[in-house]
Order: C-alpha cells, then structure tokens, then sequence
C-alpha cells in the first residue's frame, strides 16, 4: 500500500458543550480512527499548529493530546519530525462487509453477461486519456443534461451507419442505461393518461418490473419465430409496446418483414409508440437496420454499452420522436442533471477511433464459438434438451423436455454454484413450457463444457 508523503486530513469534531475537556475529544477521536484502521501505522498527522488552526482552538490543546497519544503508544514523535501513526499497530477486527446483492457463482450461464474479459482495457485507457487531455475544462462542468455534444455527434453518426437510425443528436439523450430510459418514457406515458403498454411474452421481467412501478398496466403479447403477434397486439388496446425486433429476448427471433409492416401500421394508424430496444443487434449474423430509422416520429429507440461493452459502464442512449424528446431531456435533468461525463467523453473517443466496431466485429467471432461449444456441451450432457437457433447474441433459449421441474432444476444449479435463469422468469403465465435462458458470452469454451457437466451432476443428484 503506498503511504502518503503529505499530512492526512482529519475530520474532526469538537463540542464545547461537552463534560469531556477539548483534549480528551480529541484524543478519543484519534484513538477510535487508528483502533478501526481509518488512520494506518506511518500516517502523518497534521502538526499541532495546523490543527489547531482548523479548529479554532489553542495550540496547546492540541498538544496535550498528542502528547497522550505519545505516552500510551498510539503516536511517534522524534526531532524536527512530524507526528505519526506508531508503526505495528493493527486495527481491530471489523465486522464484515454485507454481502453483495449480486449472487456469486463458479459457472455463471446469466444471459446479460457479455465477455468481461474480452473488455479493451488498453485501448479504452487511452479514450480516456484523449479524453482528459482534449477536453476543454468547461467540459467537466454543469452540462447539457443530454449528454456532451461530442457523444451525442459520434454517436448518433454510429447509429445512423451501423444500425440505419435516424440519428439526429438533438433528440438523442445520454442516460446510465435502458432501465433509466425506459422509466422516463414508461413515466412520461403515465403523466400523459396512457394505462397500458404491451411488452413481449416471454420478453425480459425488467420491463415488465419498470412499467409496473411507473403504474402502467401490462398487457402480454405472445411472440412466435416471426417476432410479436401484431393481431394480438391490436386487440389487445394498448397505445404504446416494446419490442425487441433485431434479436428478441429471449426466444432469439427476428421480427419478420411481414409482421414489420404490420407494426408500423398499427403504430401509424393509431398515433402509438413503438419502443425499440436495441440491446445486441451489432453482435448477431444477418442483421436488419432499425425499426425507428423507418418511422422515427412513432419508434423510440434505446441502446445501451450492456452488452457491446460492459454493463458497469451505466451508459445508455435514447433516440426519441421530436414530439416527445423535450419533455423526457426535462424529466432527466430533473431526475439528476445529466450523466457521468468521463465515460461518456471516452465513449465518444472511442468511437470516433473505430474501436468500438473492431471490438464488436472481435466478438461477434468468439460469441459465435462460444454459442458452438454450449450446443456441443448440451448434446452430450443433456440430449433431451432442444436449442432453440439463433442469429448470435449473448445468449441461448433451451427447451425443456414437457414435465421437466424447472424450479427444482434452477435450485440445483445454484446449490452446485451454476447460475442460469429460467424461462418462467421472463414469461407471463404459470402454464409455460419449461425452459432455460443460457448466456453463452461470458465464459470460455472449456468453462462452457465443465459448468454443463457440473449441472448434469447436479441435476442427477437433485
């Protein structure tokens, strides 16, 4: 651990109004600070003059605990030197740290998981870098709670060439993913008398748990191999749905040309919202451009750095219809001014450079070996099971055998320390067939075949 060379700053607190002399507050806050390891052995202490300077009190007093502090064993003093911690003090045992929120598994199958390891550490080090010494230091401050311009340029370029949106960076909101910007949408529908929305079924429970909690009703809309049933959809009254057209989560199905021009319709026909949520569609095989390049004034499209990067960046992007784009900018500079600036100025770096495209075209390749080596795994340990097919992605829609006890399965995959999410998660009645929603991106082929085996294992012994 490396120590610091200046004086360290002490929060401290003195009350006059005490019975405790000002010494002894002072003596009994520096010993609590070293005893919980908050001031470690070798810290240097301000000097007596100094302290006391801050605190508004005689140097004296000051002393007087230094001094204490000195005959007891907790500080060192030699001439001409300044005051430190004693070397070879050990704080106190603490009480653990809680427990993370986040279960913690040897084989992790979760479906949002990209390849961490695959993240460009060097080459995002040096977006960084330009960042910081390109950016002008206005820059890092009170900002346009859209997002820097720079960002908000690179990327709606991006949008516009890679993914065939109509990326106009006036309407385009930086946010800290999709969960913020679908509570913003799903809350302005709410302010704006709006009841219901459909979502996807099986589509991903967040939606379901974002709309829910702004106080939208939620209709499920089946979805087939060609995407969402539009006929349902219709019937169903709701003014606003999400669809996941590129890749659907988590069935893997492309919205089919036919049922596009069916959704547009609906949407036109009835002045409804379509949102779009683009969460992987650079990372699959064949791709079609975006829903909200066709009709921007009845699609808002939201992507996210999730899945292309890493979910703990919380960069997210929103392109919404001009009607619409003012009042949701409002409600995110209400909410909490604008996002975090570095990352989104590296972000903009590094697309300007090329290197987010070279690191998706990377691991488009290792997903796609990665998806090969789960449906070799699940062949050999589980040949009663089905994959559904899919255009690439982070991850795999299994089908269970009919009967087959999805709960009981999932507990004893966690209790042999393999997470997977089940199909009933994401689905909306009881009666689903039995499935398991594998990510296939975060671990390595050889970690792909040891956690199938490891859950066959377990699922013998259940």
């Amino acid at each position: 651990m490396a120590s610091l060379t200046g004086p360290v700053e002490l929060l401290l607190t003195l009350d006059p109004r005490s019975e405790r002399r000002l010494h002894e507050q002072i003596e009994q806050a520096l010993r609590d600070a070293i005893r919980e390891g908050r001031l470690h052995a070798g810290a240097r202490l301000p000097s007596s003059r100094a302290l006391a300077s801050e605190l508004g009190i005689s140097r004296g007093v000051v002393t007087t605990a230094y001094d204490q502090l000195v005959a007891e064993g907790y500080l060192e003093t030699r001439q001409g030197a300044p005051v430190r911690v004693a070397g070879g003090l050990r704080a106190q045992p603490t009480a653990p740290p809680p427990p993370s929120l986040i279960a913690q598994f040897s084989y992790d199958f979760s479906p949002g998981l990209p390849d961490l390891a695959g993240f460009p550490r060097d080459r995002w080090l040096r977006s960084l870098r330009s960042a910081w010494r390109e950016t002008p230091l206005d820059a890092i401050g009170y900002t346009d709670p859209r997002g820097v311009p720079e960002l908000r340029n690179a990327l709606g370029d991006y949008l516009a060439r890679v993914c065939g949106a109509a990326a106009d960076p006036e309407h385009l909101l930086i946010a800290t993913g999709f969960r913020q910007c679908f509570s913003l949408v799903c809350r302005w529908l709410a302010a704006h008398g709006i009841e219901q929305i459909a979502l996807e079924d099986p589509g991903w429970h967040a939606q379901r748990l974002i709309a829910e909690e702004a106080g939208l009703t939620v209709s499920p809309i089946p979805v087939d191999g060609e995407g969402i049933d539009v006929v349902a959809l219709a019937q169903s009254g709701a003014e606003a749905v999400v669809v996941t057209p590129a890749h659907q989560f988590p069935t893997g199905a492309v919205l089919s040309a036919a049922r596009r021009a069916a959704l547009i319709e609906w949407a036109e026909r009835g002045d409804r919202l379509i949102v779009e949520d683009d969460y992987d569609s650079e990372l699959c095989a064949g791709r079609v451009g975006a829903l909200q390049g066709l009709v921007p004034d009845r699609v808002l499209y939201i992507g996210s750095a999730s899945k292309r990067l890493a979910p703990g960046m919380r960069l997210g992007w929103m392109l919404a219809p001009s009607w619409m784009s003012w009042a949701l900018i409002s409600a995110k500079a209400i909410e909490d001014g604008g996002s975090e600036i570095t990352g989104q100025l590296a972000l903009a770096d590094f697309i300007a450079r090329g290197e987010l495209e070279r690191h998706l075209r990377r691991m488009r390749v290792r997903y796609r070996e990665r998806h090969a080596a789960l449906v070799a795994g699940l062949a050999v340990e589980f040949p009663d099971w089905r994959a559904v097919p899919t255009i690439g992605g982070l991850h795999t829609l299994v089908r269970l055998p009919a009967g087959t006890d999805e709960p009981g399965l999932l507990a004893a995959a966690a209790r042999a320390s393999v997470g997977i999410e089940g199909l009933s998660l994401h689905s909306y009645t009881a009666t689903a067939s039995p499935g398991l929603v594998f990510g296939h991106a975060h671990l390595a082929p050889p970690a792909i075949t040891q956690g199938l085996r490891r859950l066959s294992t377990a699922f013998a012994n259940r």
